[in-house]
């Protein structure tokens, strides 16, 4: 078996399968997440392995309009 966790819950699923295919079983979008194991991010075509445990990290995206160095240096 193989665990997922993300925000605060957890699933297992049986090991043997990418870590998209997992993303996908706990209803996730594969594009919306990274995939850390062992503290080390990994491709969605990574096969996960049993008593694997892997962190889903949301990916979080902004404009230039919200950079630091534009709010401070307009002029840029």
């Amino acid at each position: 078996m193989i665990k997922v966790v993300y925000r605060g819950k957890a699933w297992e699923l049986k090991a043997g399968m990418t870590a998209r295919a997992a993303i996908k079983k706990v209803g996730l979008d594969p594009e919306s997440v990274l995939v850390v194991r062992d503290g080390e991010l990994v491709t969605d075509d990574t096969i996960l392995k049993d008593g694997d445990e892997v962190r889903l990290i949301a990916v979080i995206s902004g404009g230039a309009e919200n950079c630091f160095h534009r709010k401070r240096y307009p002029e840029r």
